[in-house]
């Protein structure tokens, strides 16, 4: 049997808690587990009440710095269950692609940390630290120990024929401290010295997930993450359900201009809305419905009415505001002043001119 492959549309409806209707949950971990060596403030025990009700939780993320083991026993110190197998990198997955064109013993050069090392040799290749080594291809992921010398050193490698591989293109990672520079930022340096773009296996491209679904033996996976343009860009990519939460990069702003391939199943405020049911939006005419709240575009602004949960009225607003920039512009009509010229068409509002802030206020999520 295979995984789900039909995501449900955006702000869909599940009249049960989401951790009874999926089988496994593919969890980000930066941002929406933990943030630096913490983690996020009441995950663990959501995620442990999710266990009971029978959710799989697989951990599933970009960074490449740490192997499986490493994150398997990070998560394990907050008191959760988690063995290595549960952990699923994009290390592993940039492995895999490499392996699956290069014969076992191939040496790879590695820009990156122990993750790669470990990785690599999970998948019979042969990591090396120097160009000298004539490497077959490069892998490069983030970690904080990356200098100037491992990314020249790539850029040379990439030069003599070395096929490149980029374990994700995340501008930024989230700490303790606030963003920081992340692997694509890297990246973007060692392509402004080569001609060439990587092969990406990292969220939002479809390796990693398909690698963890594999895995992780999912046959309802459900992607949970705080960025839309990687996490949940990534879910909708492989047709899988996904579940934004909102306590690492994007905000409820960011949903309300997300376009259409990074617009998620369900929202929440974090990892409590898997114990939750989810409302879904019914529409009639301008008006959209969440629960206790309804919510429509008028003159380019946002107004929202009624009573509740603040993410009930949140998919109330996106769901308007997503209606309003996706309906096709209305034909302007004639008018006295107009007749016998061609009248201007109306200018169709964008997710950046409608105005939120009264109604996120409203609801009690404004910045």
């Amino acid at each position: 049997m295979s995984a789900e492959r039909t995501a449900p549309e955006p702000l869909s409806a599940c009249d049960e808690p989401l951790a009874t209707r999926y089988d496994v949950a593919l969890l980000d971990l930066d941002g929406v587990v933990y943030v630096g060596p913490d983690p996020v403030p009441d995950a663990p025990e959501n995620l442990r009440k999710a266990a009971k009700e029978g959710l799989r939780l697989g951990y599933i993320t970009n960074n490449a710095s740490r192997p499986a083991g490493i994150v398997a026993e990070h998560l394990a110190s907050f008191g959760l269950d988690v063995i290595a197998e549960d952990v699923v990198t994009s290390a592993q997955a940039a492995a895999k692609l490499i392996a699956s064109e290069f014969p076992k013993g191939s040496p790879v050069l590695v820009v990156g940390g122990e993750g790669l090392v470990v990785a690599l040799e999970e998948y019979g290749l042969t990591p090396v630290r120097s160009s000298d080594a004539r490497p077959v291809a490069v892998v490069q992921g983030f970690h904080p120990d990356v200098n100037w010398v491992m990314l020249a050193d790539g850029a040379h490698a990439i030069h003599e024929g070395a096929k490149w591989f980029a374990t994700n293109l995340d501008l930024t990672i989230p700490t303790a401290a606030g963003k920081a520079p992340g692997n694509g930022t890297l990246v973007q340096a060692v392509r402004a010295a080569v001609d060439v773009d990587p092969v990406v296996a990292g969220k939002p491209e479809p390796p990693l997930l398909e690698t963890s679904i594999e895995r992780l033996e999912a046959m309802r996976p459900l992607m949970i993450g705080d960025r839309l343009d990687s996490d949940i860009e990534g879910a909708n990519a492989v047709g899988i359900a996904s579940l934004w939460v909102a306590t690492g990069v994007n905000d409820a702003y960011d949903l309300a201009r997300a376009p259409k391939h990074q617009r998620p199943t369900y929202i929440g405020a974090g990892l409590g809305a898997l114990a939750e049911k989810h409302a879904g939006v019914t529409v009639s005419g301008s008006k959209h419905t969440s629960a206790g709240w309804t919510a429509e575009v008028v003159d380019n602004a946002v107004t929202v009415k009624g009573e509740g949960a603040p993410y009930d009225g949140l998919r109330a607003i996106l769901s308007a505001v997503w209606a309003a920039v996706d309906a096709p512009a209305e034909p302007p009509k004639p008018t006295k002043t107009t007749r016998g010229r061609r009248p201007r068409p109306k200018p169709a509002p964008t997710a950046e001119s409608i105005a939120l802030d009264a109604a996120l206020h409203r609801i009690g999520l404004d910045k």
